[in-house]
């Protein structure tokens, strides 16, 4: 067991040890595709790579495959459900980009609309989920947990929508859509694209006050390790994938992106530092 995550330490013991199954969250998994001693290391042992915690980029994904022949299967759980909730089927491939389907039979996932009303298959909405899992409220937080417990059903905060074999997607946090000129705006979507980018090594993209629009978009980008771009370079590779009231205004370079214990992404501080 590793004390705490050091990809160094992570891919000796990978080697070492012969590890045939990982657990981890997109950081990890992006901390090992960019380390730039990557082929000095034998991940031929793995079999099995899950991940959770917060959104894999699709690219990711993706790049995962390609390097080590082995797919990474996301799951989606909260604390409020017990932990995972649902996951792809270890009888079939994954689909990527998805969360996979309900894991815990006793419970269900729907997607409602801001009416508490199912909404048809790929149409975008709140997950909500009720069955014997869920909490029953949050400790001395009587209008936190009204907010969150509807007529038996936990709304999660999460938008996503379900497809036509039962596989759901998460698309982004309800807290999280950027308003611009009365669009709702993804971030996930515009750091899918920049993720494509093959300097990019992580995005994160909030929104910023504007007077005209009410918000625009920025990007905190953090570039592979020997690599230089600007921002313009940027925004001109996101014409070719976005329309333009899709695509940052600005975009700023960090070395790192904030992120809590378990690898998500703070768009909270990122915002103090926007």
């Amino acid at each position: 067991m590793l004390k705490w995550w050091n990809v160094d330490e992570a891919l000796e013991a990978i080697e070492k040890f012969r590890v045939t199954a990982m657990a981890g969250v997109p950081a990890m998994y992006i901390q090992i595709l960019n380390h730039p001693d990557l082929d000095k290391y034998d991940l031929s042992s793995l079999q099995g790579c899950g991940c959770g915690a917060a959104p894999l980029p699709i690219e990711v994904a993706h790049a995962w495959k390609k390097k080590t022949g082995i797919d990474i299967r996301e799951g989606w759980g909260m604390t409020e459900t017990a932990a995972t909730t649902a996951g792809q089927p270890p009888d079939r491939p994954p689909k990527i980009g998805s969360i996979g389907k309900p894991m815990v039979k006793c419970n269900t996932i729907k997607v409602f609309d801001e009416n508490g009303h199912e909404v048809p298959q790929g149409q975008q909405g709140e997950l909500v989920v009720k069955g014997a899992t869920i909490m029953k409220g949050y400790w001395n937080l009587p209008e936190e947990t009204a907010q969150a417990l509807r007529d038996g059903w936990l709304y999660t905060g999460d938008i996503g929508y379900v497809d036509e074999d039962g596989y759901f997607y998460i698309t982004d946090r309800k807290k999280d859509i950027i308003i611009r000129g009365g669009e709702n705006l993804s971030p996930r979507e515009v750091e899918e694209v920049l993720y494509q980018h093959p300097k990019v090594a992580e995005a994160g993209v909030i929104g910023i006050p504007d007077k005209t629009y009410g918000e625009e978009i920025k990007a905190f980008v953090v570039l592979k390790a020997g690599e230089q771009a600007t921002q313009e370079e940027l925004i001109a590779f996101c014409k070719d994938y976005l329309p333009t009231f899709k695509r940052p205004k600005i975009v700023q370079f960090t070395d790192a992106l904030p992120k809590n214990l378990l690898g998500k992404v703070l768009r909270a501080e990122l915002r103090k530092l926007g």
